[in-house]
This record gives C-alpha cells, structure tokens and sequence, in this order.
C-alpha cells in the first residue's frame, strides 16, 4: 500500500468528542470481515492460471484496499501494470459473483448496533467499496434497512482519504461534521475524518494494512476489539 504521510497529532479534548451525536462505520474490516470472499476472488484469478492458491492470512491484511492491495499481494503488481486494469475487472467480477459466501459482522458488531438502535444513536456506512458491490453486501448483511445512509467509494468524485465521502453523509444525517465520530481501520478512514473534521476511531482489530500499526495513525483513540469499541461509543455518547 502507498497511503499519503499520516496526519498531525489533533489537540481535541475528551470534551470535544463526548459532543458527538451520530457514529460512520468503514465496511470492510471495521463491520464486516469481507476477506475471505476477496480472497477467494483473487485466488480464482490464480487458479485459473494454473498458479497455487495465496494464504488467507497473507492477503487479510491487504483486504482494505480493494481491488489493488489484493492484486498487488496475489501477484505482485501496481495499477501502474499495463494489465492492471483488465485483472481489476476480472478481480470486480469474481468477487461480484460470490459477494457474501463467507463474509460476517465481526463477532460483537452485531450487538454494537442493536445497542447503537436501542439508544436512538443514528449510524452509517462509509466505504471505498463501489455502489454496485456495496449496495447489494450491506443488504446481504442485514443493515440496509438500518443504516442512516450509506455512501459508496464511487457516491462522490473522491474517495477517501479525502473527506468528501464523510462531508457526504454529514449532510445525509443533516449534522455538523464534528458531531460526528469515524471508525476505520485503515490510515485513509483516519486521514479522511481528520480532514472532515470529525472524531476518529482507529480499528485495530481489522485489516491495518501493512505499513503503519493504528496507534501511529493519531486517530484520538484506537480500539482493538469490536467490544472495546462499544465501550468506547457508549461512553463519549
């Protein structure tokens, strides 16, 4: 992975981030444990090549960038490859074929939300998953229903780490970004907060990449449980 230079330590106080009144979630390793059916779509890839399957361990830290850390960690290459864009869309395909075979709420998520309903906590997906994957997942798992508002990698020109995903859905749950926290597990959905100027949560029980641990992120906190993070939600709510 190759994310931009991590941003400055924030000052905010514990003061700040007890004012929020609503919670965004990433999808993919922050809710939802997406690796092994992205796995499973790139290692199609190899297999139809005759080539031996890669570690689910090895490719779950690559699974939240997509389409280019998984390719990249299969076989070795960048979207600067001259085949690059042609084995995205067999990547896309495959994984579009079989979206939710394995895929699961992180155990304790469920009972995070059902708790987040139960005191009227609004909350909503932020992704860098496009619309068309999205979509049909978050449905699959049960949350289209429940979720404030949901935005996709391809609902603004940007995607995260720039902040107009999350200015988005500020304006969809009609709040002020810093009412607002941001958890995710990668530096982007860090960097993307920061700039949107909304709380950050550093989910360190995800996928994290493989290039800077979480607690180098200056999120203003790091969980590093589903559990932890309820703790957490309940008492800056």
């Amino acid at each position: 992975m190759s994310d931009p230079t991590p941003l400055p330590q924030r000052e905010d106080d514990d003061t700040a981030i007890s004012l929020c009144e609503a919670v965004l979630f990433d999808l993919d390793g922050t809710l939802a444990d997406t690796a092994p059916d992205l796995a499973a779509a790139v290692n199609k890839m190899r297999h139809d090549r005759g080539l031996d399957m890669v570690p689910l361990e090895d490719l779950r830290p690559l699974a939240s960038a997509g389409a280019r850390g998984l390719i990249g960690g299969a076989f070795g290459i960048g979207p600067d490859n001259h085949e690059f864009t042609s084995m995205r869309e067999e990547f896309l395909a495959n994984y579009e074929a079989d979206l939710c075979i394995e895929t699961t709420l992180f155990p304790g998520i469920p009972e995070l939300l059902d708790e987040l309903d139960a005191r009227g906590v609004r909350w909503g997906i932020v992704t860098n998953k496009v619309a068309r994957l999205t979509d049909p997942l978050v449905a699959q798992l049960g949350l289209d229903a429940r979720a404030g508002c949901v935005v996709s990698g391809d609902t603004t020109p940007h995607s995260k780490p720039h902040p107009a995903p999350l200015l988005y859905a500020a304006r969809e749950l009609d709040l002020a970004p810093e009412r607002i926290v941001y958890v995710g597990d990668d530096l982007r959905d860090v960097q993307a907060g920061f700039a949107a100027g909304m709380k950050t949560v550093a989910a360190a029980y995800g996928y994290c990449g493989n290039d800077i641990p979480p607690t180098q992120w200056h999120a203003q906190h790091v969980v590093r449980s589903p559990a932890e993070l309820q703790k957490l939600l309940r008492e800056i709510g």
